[in-house]
């Protein structure tokens, strides 16, 4: 189990750049499979869960070669569908949340898909109800042994179109029910889908590989089924998730930071969340800088009453931003309630802050009130274990703002969705050190 050794208590400076989306590549590589023809993604991130996909597809059989740093091909010509049924898939497949994605579009192109229960963030329970119930209505059977905790779905006389309301906006979900059903025969809606980024760009990129889907960007989707997809080429997104990190951070540690190339019309109430937290950011050109700040102040409602920050599908605030934002509050001015609806279990690591001096009541496993210390008592080194990727990162804020130095265990939670996050973070003048077990 690695570890990092973090010196706090130093102003950072300089120009960084975000990698690309996670959310949005772990979807894109899924879509490869949808054709046999080549395709090209560029600014995929050296991250572990994106490396693992990729390591999934080539024992699938797909022809991979990497082109350069984050820029790969991808050639589905010779799938071996075989592999879905051993061992060394139920193994893969369930270390990987984002595994859970390569079942429509095998579905749709082979007419049929497995998977094993996928792991992931231990963040609550995230159902995959959603998946399933829309490869059903496009006419797929679905099978599940509970002995082994292996999926499966099969469609030998191929999908049909039909209308569908999702019970949820799940992001993953519409990826995967949308690549199903480009390949379907018929018309497909999808009421109630997803609409994040990460969403719109696998429409586009299945638009350009000839699917027909109207409504990118809305949260109705209407998809004409064809009977095959080519190849083409795709830049990823930049992460919006490591851009509110970098943004945490130069509040946290008083750091005047340049964050380059971050997509603005891609971020959302992003800018302006952080900015109701009292934080100054600039808009320049396509950065966003962020100057030095001794303090900020958190806004209040027009009535006077404590602002709440809570998560919703998009266009709401994205959760996984929460457990930064929660973070960055530990120092403003004022008081805030944060509100984590989409899942349950993402605010247990307060504890972690409480115990480096941070003023936070958990109300419940959904809100937390945060007091902030207007950066008049400093938090305090400790020594903590990073529960998952987004609560990894926050400790990681609190860590590089405290007094004295921190250790983080369990620092491969942070590695599956942050490229080599210390090497970066040396670069703008951060004391941390990794140590490998």
């Amino acid at each position: 189990m690695g570890t990092f050794k973090i010196e706090g208590g130093h102003k950072l400076k300089g120009e960084i750049t975000p990698q690309g989306a996670k959310n949005e590549v772990l979807q894109i590589l899924c879509a490869v499979l949808l054709t046999p023809q080549e395709v090209l993604i560029e600014n995929i991130p050296d991250i572990v869960d994106v490396n693992k996909l990729i390591g999934i597809l080539g024992n699938l059989g797909v022809k991979i070669q990497k082109l350069g740093k984050g820029k790969y091909t991808f050639k589905a010509d010779d799938v071996n569908l075989e592999y879905l049924e051993s061992e060394l898939f139920k193994t893969e497949g369930g270390s990987l949340r984002g595994s859970i994605m390569i079942v429509g579009p095998l579905l749709a192109r082979f007419g049929k898909g497995y998977i094993p229960r996928p792991g992931g963030d231990k963040i609550g329970r995230r159902r995959l109800d959603t998946h399933f119930e829309g490869f059903i209505k496009l006419g797929a059977s679905f099978r599940y042994n509970k002995e082994d905790r292996f999926y499966g779905v099969e469609a030998p006389n191929g999908l049909k179109g039909c209308y569908m309301l999702l019970d949820q906006a799940s992001v993953t979900g519409t990826a995967n029910i949308v690549m199903a059903a480009v390949l379907a025969k018929g018309t497909t809606t999808i009421y109630n889908a997803a609409c994040e980024p990460y969403l719109q760009q696998l429409c586009k990129m299945l638009n350009s590989m000839g699917a027909n889907i109207k409504g990118v960007g809305s949260n109705m989707l209407t998809i004409d089924g064809v009977t095959q997809l080519t190849g083409c080429s795709h830049r990823v997104l930049p992460d919006m998730i490591e851009i509110g990190s970098w943004i945490g951070l130069a509040a946290m540690t008083h750091s005047e930071i340049t964050i380059k190339d971050v997509s603005w019309e891609n971020l959302g109430i992003i800018p302006d969340t952080f900015r109701k937290l009292g934080i100054t950011l600039e808009k320049r050109g396509d950065d966003i800088y962020i100057p030095s700040q001794d303090s900020y102040e958190i806004q209040g409602y027009i009535d006077g009453s404590t602002l709440t920050v809570a998560d919703a599908p998009w266009p709401g605030f994205t959760p996984d931003l929460l457990s930064i934002v929660l973070v960055v509050c530990t120092q403003a001015k004022g008081s805030v309630l944060i509100h984590q609806k989409m899942f349950e279990s993402r605010l247990f690591f307060v504890d972690k802050l409480i115990d480096m001096g941070a003023r936070v009541i958990l109300c419940d496993p959904h809100r937390a009130t945060v007091i902030g210390h207007n950066f008049e008592s400093m938090l305090k080194a400790t020594t903590m274990v990073s529960p998952d990727i987004r609560a990894g990162i926050s400790l990681l804020i609190a860590a590089l703002s405290a007094k004295g130095t921190s250790t983080i265990h369990n620092i491969e939670q942070i590695d599956r969705g942050y490229e080599n996050i210390d090497e970066r973070l040396r670069a703008i003048g951060a004391k941390i050190t990794r140590v490998d077990s």
